[in-house]
């Protein structure tokens, strides 16, 4: 991670990635907003946000407030794959501060039921 970056492996993990240029009130402030509105978006085929379904492995905000999120799917033939990169770069884009958004999709490490969080779990039964 370069020192211009604050990194945020969802879920929950946060990293510094040395000093920045933007305060870090500011950064938390961000980071704390980009989560909530991760939060919003839901794939359209299972009741149950794509933050709490372990489907965010990353987001990184640049010095330039530039934010990349690397993402996966659920499967690689996901028929939301065209929809929610957009969906995430739209509700990143909405948060102030923020510059331009980059969504990455990655599939490495493969996403698998392990990734989602307790909330996920409760909302799909799957215990």
């Amino acid at each position: 991670m370069s020192d211009e970056a604050k990194t945020a492996e969802a879920p929950n993990a946060v990293e510094t990635g040395g000093p920045s240029a933007i305060p870090a009130e500011e950064i938390n402030r961000m980071t704390d907003e980009i989560v909530a509105a991760l939060k919003t978006v839901y794939d359209p085929e299972i009741p149950a946000d794509i933050y709490e379904l372990g489907l965010i492995y990353k987001v990184d905000i640049a010095d330039d407030r530039t934010v990349t999120v690397d993402m996966t799917l659920t499967t690689p033939n996901c028929p939301s794959a065209q929809e929610l990169p957009l969906m995430v770069e739209n509700a990143v884009s909405s948060v102030a501060g923020v510059g331009p958004v980059n969504v990455n999709i990655v599939w490495d490490p493969p996403w698998d039921q392990s990734r989602m969080s307790d909330e996920a779990r409760a909302t799909l039964n799957m215990w």
